[in-house]
């Protein structure tokens, strides 16, 4: 089986990742071969619609297929990562502001690079198995593929509080948080999925609609906003040390565990992002961090210890949150000159 199905059914163009033992997560290739489907059903009057969706019960896509970029950044070649990221964000920004609905159903998984291709939609499904997530702080990286954008347009701090612990959003909290728009039962996505292509019309949803789930994060709002609201990483962690609740214990340990270097960064994007007005913007501040990841950064440890040694124990370049400079965060998000973010296919 390949990794991708691209064909067009009805009236939709449908894309379908087909890698569920990898939990459909994103080759290079496959993203190529979903801006080229894109691109060419842009003009085509047969496709009224794109459908998203993905092999598996277990993920829609888990993320990036990193195992290149670790092969090559340990070899010195930061070449690879940095074309990588630069293709897929094109491919990200290509689908937020596609022309036709893009229509996308999220079961199980849908972290990184498949908040990526499954997130920047018109209409973004999720059922009762759905978990949403921006994690990568976990491994060095900030939260990027577009996703600091919906960070920064979230509730209150949630966004803070998202990008730097890796929450896991359940349906109801991923609509709550603006990383989805439908909740429609896992019954009846098999007739939502037919009832696009047979009419090409995204009203043809509304029958298999319901009221989401309860989102737990309303009920944590409030203390999301007073601990995460302040100006730096350092800000936020202090705010948790002098609470002894279970939000704060718990929030704590997220974030012991992800990078110092990344997580001070996400909160200075989200920061920089609330006044931005377009995914590009968000995908270019992004792509500062993740040009600088692998030489600058924690990122080929982060994917050492989580995916290679799988020992979970990284040894990040700052041992603390305490221990980095604010400066550091200045350094890794400074412009790239000529090196920048730019759309050339």
């Amino acid at each position: 089986m390949s990794d991708i199905s691209i064909r067009i059914e009805g009236h939709a163009g449908h894309i379908t990742l087909t890698r569920p033992k990898a939990l459909n997560a994103l080759t290079y290739q496959m993203c190529l071969d979903i801006e080229a489907a894109l691109d060419l059903w842009r003009t085509d009057d047969a496709v009224a619609l794109v459908i998203l969706d993905a092999v598996g019960d277990k993920a829609f896509c888990a993320g990036g297929d990193i195992a290149e970029m670790y092969a090559t950044g340990t070899a010195g070649d930061f070449a690879y990562g940095r074309q990588f990221w630069r293709d897929e964000y094109r491919l990200n920004a290509k689908i937020f502001e596609y022309p036709k609905p893009v229509v996308s159903f999220l079961q199980g998984f849908t972290m990184g690079g498949g908040v990526g291709v499954g997130c920047h939609g018109s209409h973004r499904i999720v059922g009762e198995t759905s978990q949403i997530a921006m994690p990568e702080c976990g491994i060095g990286l900030v939260p990027d593929v577009g996703g600091s954008l919906m960070l920064a347009l979230a509730p209150g701090r949630m966004g803070e509080f998202l990008g730097t612990t890796g929450h896991r959003m359940g349906p109801g909290d991923a609509i709550l948080a603006g990383f989805a728009d439908l909740f429609v039962p896992h019954t009846a996505w098999d007739a939502a999925r037919q009832a696009l292509i047979d009419t090409g019309d995204v009203a043809a949803l509304e029958p298999y609609v319901h009221s989401p789930p309860e989102a737990a994060l309303a009920a944590m709002q409030t203390q999301i906003d007073a601990h995460f609201g302040g100006e730096t990483l350092g800000d936020i962690a202090r705010s948790l040390a002098g609470d002894d609740s279970d939000f704060a214990a718990s929030a704590t340990k997220a974030l012991n565990r992800g990078a110092p270097l990344a997580m001070a960064c996400a909160v200075e994007i989200v920061h920089r992002l609330r006044s931005a007005h377009s995914i590009r913007q968000a995908l270019e501040m992004e792509y500062r961090y993740t040009w600088r990841a692998m030489d600058q950064g924690d990122f080929l440890e982060g994917i050492r210890a989580a995916i290679i040694d799988k020992d979970r124990s990284p040894a990040w370049a700052h041992a603390s949150i305490d221990a980095l400079p604010q400066g550091e965060v200045a350094r890794m998000l400074m412009p790239l000159g000529p090196d920048a973010l730019n759309w050339e296919e």
